[in-house]
């Protein structure tokens, strides 16, 4: 991982990682210059890339790991500690619990308010992860018995993880560059 990724924009995440080409991404920013929107949905609706790509991209730009819910054995004792309202509010899941550690996988690890709330309500210190929020929707209705109304277009999925609320949090606050070494 480029040790400069949290300074990089999603665009070139993409095409550093070879997700995408330099071809789809101009014709991305051109239909998000002239409809407006967030390029990772636009990028998913023109069909260059998958949500999966956009959220491991987030991550990157943002440090948030990313934890594919689909490859981890969630602790059923973990799901106790939300109830369901807090999940569905703040679309996340706890996945396990380790003394007063709650790991929660989140489709918005950057909610400051969502991991006060869930840190109150559980009592534990909130160790936050980042995954599609198809992942999270999915293993809530598998442990929780949630339905959610069937989601036909990506970038509705997409446009539920709001890291524009980081970015313009990032560009707020005056932020230390590390020591040119040019």
């Amino acid at each position: 991982m480029p040790k400069e990724a949290g300074h990089k924009k999603l665009g070139e995440i993409l095409l550093e990682y070879g997700i995408l080409n330099e071809g789809g991404l101009n014709q991305a920013l051109k239909t998000q210059e002239s409809e407006g929107g967030l390029l990772g949905e636009i990028l998913i609706r023109l069909g260059f890339v998958k949500e999966e790509d956009i959220v491991i991209a987030l991550a990157t730009q943002f440090n948030f790991p990313y934890l594919p819910i689909d490859n981890f054995e969630i602790n059923p004792q973990a799901v106790k500690a939300l109830p369901i309202d807090t999940v569905r509010q703040y679309l996340c899941i706890p996945i396990d619990r380790v003394q007063s550690i709650l790991t929660v996988v989140m489709s918005d690890p950057s909610n400051a308010q969502a991991i006060k709330t869930i840190e109150s309500t559980s009592g534990c210190h909130v160790q936050p992860f980042v995954a599609t929020v198809t992942e999270i929707k999915k293993a809530i209705k598998r442990y929780y018995k949630l339905e959610f109304p069937e989601d036909n277009n990506a970038s509705v999925n997409v446009s539920k993880i709001s890291f524009r609320v980081a970015r313009e949090k990032k560009t707020e606050k005056p932020t230390q560059s590390p020591p040119s070494t040019e």
